[in-house]
């Protein structure tokens, strides 16, 4: 089945929220949200790392929900430095389910990644989680949740805002550490490196039966 892209708005918390919804490209094991980096330093769904992470979702057979946070585009409201955002994300799972259904994948890149944790903590209906180039150097990590379901954590050799001895000493043996060769925070050079990740962890994340 050819994939399909489609515009979506969607009700959020401090008004409407636009996002892109894409179908997956063979049979669907699932819904997923992948959310963008900092809005306050341009980031939008737009984003060329959300772009691949969406595209390698997709392949796996996860319709993904790409979105702007509110008052990013055509989204409603005002930046909430983290906050609301986790609270925009919810109201984008809740669209990911109504439009494709379970399982969920939650991930992110970035900010996005911190707010996908934030959002997706004990939400019994995530069964993944895919964070990518989370930014520890620049978080109070005391305030991330660690997460509870099969999860894969992607950073760059060379990132500074996610170096990998503080993913390593965040994630531990919870989770599934992917460090890419050579790459700094934006992944330049390296997405398909970065994609082939995110393949690999999906293919061999189990999938809840459906009730």
């Amino acid at each position: 089945m050819a994939s399909h892209l489609k515009a979506v708005s969607f009700p959020g918390p401090a008004g409407t929220l636009e996002g892109l919804w894409k179908e997956a490209s063979g049979p669907r094991r699932g819904s997923a949200v992948f959310a963008y980096p900092d809005p306050l330093r341009g980031g939008t769904l737009h984003n060329k790392v959300v772009f691949r992470a969406a595209q390698a979702l997709t392949a796996a057979g996860y319709a993904s929900l790409r979105f702007n946070f509110r008052g990013v585009g055509a989204s409603k409201g005002r930046h909430d430095e983290g906050r609301g955002e986790a609270d925009d994300f919810r109201a984008a799972l809740d669209e990911a389910e109504r439009l494709g259904g379970l399982p969920l994948v939650a991930g992110g890149f970035s900010f996005g990644s911190a707010v996908a944790l934030r959002a997706a903590a004990a939400d019994e209906r995530v069964a993944g989680l895919v964070a990518v180039g989370l930014p520890l150097a620049t978080l109070a990590r005391g305030s991330l949740p660690k997460p509870s379901v099969s999860s894969l954590f992607v950073t760059g050799e060379r990132d500074t805002f996610g170096p990998p001895a503080l993913l390593t000493e965040f994630a531990g043996n919870s989770a599934e550490i992917v460090i890419v060769a050579g790459a700094d925070h934006f992944f330049e050079g390296k997405l398909e490196e970065l994609e082939r990740a995110i393949a690999g962890f999906l293919a061999a994340l189990p999938v809840p039966t459906r009730s």
